[in-house]
């Protein structure tokens, strides 16, 4: 495999990265999250008309480019540093990556065109409670009936749960977990979007009472399922979380080169000359994690992803973290306030550290991995 980025990727980058710039930006971004749902749906038509991002590593039987990880990575990098208000994490980072795990070709010709498309929005729902557990822990129940599956129970802290058309839920059935897809329109689902400490990125509750919902897969064989798409989305959220800090560097450098305190930029001084270049060494770690991810998401080794996207996440969460916090310190007083987009990135660090699993919880994941145990992530998925 060829661990270089080729010319068709930098300009893949270049294209993605001027397009965000107009219509991502921190006016575009502030206005999108005062929204319901958290998104402009003429942004995302555009993405999916003019750049193909939600198709973009569908394959082309399904309507999608065809392109591999490392091309959906480059774009989830640049989304992030936009800090694009979008459901392209939930729908093509998550939901696309399940399906693309499985192997139902039914539910693959029904759903992946529509995502390849842009036209349906869909995401997932691990467990019950929404925090990282193993794989369907107090997840909804489902039982037969004598017009297929029926789901009840609820499920909360789903990505872009209340905006969705499609829910990939993991139930608990009498054969194991399952996973069913619920429509938005499915009658016995209610939905409420809920209140997060990062605004650029919406969550919601979902409670189903006898809930109609269509298998992906079969009870007894959603975890493994599961544990591949979740260990893609992980690989993905690592390259988006590089973005995040790359753009949370640039405003600490651009502001510390403008900023004059006692006659002289503060870049000059030598604490934050020394925190600056800290942030650097911490971003350059980061992309080199999250690219190793993609490169091992691309190789198609399941194992390698498992342990490669895990040790992105330990890697690009911390990285994240710090320079997104030295951002806010480098910014003084105003990085503080809420006019300032400083804070916005911090947020997002701390939401992105949390979503598919935290450092301490990946690293559990890697120790086990090296002495043979059996992950309490139903075998190794992160959440």
């Amino acid at each position: 495999m060829d661990f270089t980025i080729t010319a068709e990727q930098d300009e893949l980058r270049r294209v993605v990265r001027a397009f965000l710039a107009r219509h991502s930006g921190e006016a575009e971004v502030r206005a999108a999250m005062a929204t319901e749902h958290g998104y402009d749906p003429a942004v995302w038509r555009r993405m999916s008309d003019e750049l193909g991002l939600p198709g973009l590593a569908i394959p082309e039987k399904y309507g999608g480019s065809g392109f591999g990880a490392v091309e959906l990575g480059i774009a989830f990098e640049e989304a992030g540093r936009a800090l694009l208000c979008a459901p392209f994490l939930s729908t093509t980072g998550l939901a696309a990556q399940v399906l693309l795990a499985g192997d139902d070709e039914d539910a693959r010709a029904d759903l992946l065109p529509g995502i390849a498309a842009g036209t349906t929005l869909a995401t997932v729902a691990v467990t019950g409670d929404g925090t990282w557990r193993p794989i369907g822990h107090g997840a909804p129940r489902a039982r037969e009936t004598h017009e297929g599956w029926a789901l009840d129970g609820r499920v909360t802290c789903v990505l872009d749960g209340a905006s969705a058309d499609v829910v990939l839920v993991v139930a608990d059935a009498p054969g194991g977990l399952g996973l069913f897809a619920v429509p938005s329109t499915a009658p016995g689902l209610t939905r409420r979007v809920l209140p997060t400490l990062d605004q650029t990125r919406k969550q919601g509750a979902l409670s189903f009472a006898g809930t109609p919902g269509q298998v992906v897969a079969a009870p007894g064989s959603a975890s493994a399922v599961l544990r591949r798409g979740l260990a893609a989305a992980a690989a993905l959220l690592a390259a988006e979380q590089v973005g995040v800090a790359a753009a949370a560097l640039d405003a600490a450098v651009g502001y510390a080169t403008v900023r004059v305190q006692y006659g002289r930029p503060i870049g000059t001084f030598q604490g934050v000359k020394h925190k600056c270049a800290d942030m650097l060494v911490l971003l350059e770690a980061a992309r080199s994690a999250a690219y190793a991810g993609l490169w091992a998401l691309q190789s198609g080794d399941d194992d390698e992803v498992e342990v490669a996207s895990s040790v992105a996440q330990v890697v690009c969460s911390q990285a994240l973290v710090q320079v997104a916090g030295d951002s806010l310190q480098v910014h003084g007083g105003i990085g503080f306030t809420w006019e300032h987009p400083a804070h916005l990135y911090l947020k997002r660090a701390k939401s992105s550290e949390l979503l598919l699993g935290t450092p301490a919880q990946h690293r559990e994941i890697l120790a086990r991995r090296l002495a043979g145990v059996p992950s309490p992530a139903a075998g190794g998925a992160p959440r």
